[in-house]
């Protein structure tokens, strides 16, 4: 009986041991590839199960031949920036994590290395676009201009830092969103340009402005870019300005007043009334028989 639960023990043991040393020498693949780019800084992320391995990322154009990213050999973060790989802009991109071995367990040669491969990519078509800075400028009663800000982008040529519209050119719109304050019906125009002209407003109205990156040739799931902070005009009626409360107060007054008034009103009319009775009365009293 004692030999029995020996042999058990021992076979428990190399049982354990083997699913270790199995799991110790499972492919040390990437995961969870994934693209994050924002005005076209490009970065592609992965997790693995086994942080202790270094990573090579490799990349390939229109399912082209592979090249290595210089800022990506061996490296041992979970991450790469491909911004300045990706170009041109407008092509669709693979990536390809390739695992090194990290010790005689696993096999040199760079073909049999582990490969975890991520989607395709287009950065000109799938970079998220921030939100644009804007400033408002009324022309007259019913027309203001709006100048907007073009954003800098991630991209650099000859030294000098691109903005969103040396990346897009002729692709480059803007959405203008607008509505009269405190009202719920929204209007939108769409400019080629970074000025724009919003005209028709009702005279002395406050309007509230939202501006928006709109680039109609992408996929439509990314035609837009973040939206702005809202910006609002100032309106020259006379509750412009005025607080909720201040309204109410005003508001009260001028009730106050007309009760007032109406009550005085009605009190002269009853003196006067009385004293018209009374007149008759003592006429009619005086007059002889």
């Amino acid at each position: 009986m004692a030999t029995l639960k020996l042999l058990l023990s021992l076979g428990i043991c190399w049982c354990t041991g083997s699913l270790a040393t199995a799991e110790e020498l499972s492919d040390p693949i990437a995961d969870n590839l994934r693209w994050v780019s924002l005005d076209f800084k490009t970065i592609l992320t992965w997790t693995t199960s086994q942080p202790e391995h270094t990573s090579t990322l490799l990349y390939a154009v229109d399912n082209g031949d592979w090249k290595e990213s210089p800022d990506c050999i061996g490296v041992s973060d979970m991450e790469c920036d491909l911004t300045d790989v990706l170009q041109p802009l407008d092509k669709f991109y693979t990536a390809d994590i390739q695992t090194n071995a990290a010790d005689e367990d696993y096999p040199t040669d760079g073909d049999e290395l582990p490969h975890t491969y991520s989607s395709r990519f287009n950065p000109y078509r799938q970079s998220n676009i921030s939100a644009v800075t804007f400033t408002l400028h009324p022309l007259d009663q019913s027309t203001v201009t709006v100048n907007i800000t073009d954003t800098l982008t991630a991209i650099h040529q000859r030294g000098q830092q691109l903005t969103i519209r040396d990346v897009l050119r002729s692709d480059l719109m803007y959405k203008i969103t607008y509505y009269k304050a405190g009202s719920t019906g929204k209007r939108e125009v769409t400019s080629a340009s970074s000025v724009a002209e919003v005209s028709q407003l009702d005279s002395g109205e406050s309007y509230c402005f939202i501006v928006a990156v709109f680039i109609p040739s992408r996929p439509k799931e990314t035609q837009l870019g973040a939206p702005s902070s809202q910006q609002c005009t100032q309106g020259h009626g006379i509750a412009q300005g005025l607080s909720l409360g201040a309204l109410v107060g005003i508001v009260f007054i001028v009730i106050t007043v007309l009760i007032f008034l109406i009550i005085t009103v009605a009190v002269l009319c009853c003196n006067r009334c009385r004293r018209r009775n009374k007149s008759l009365q003592t006429s009619q009293t005086s007059a002889p028989i």
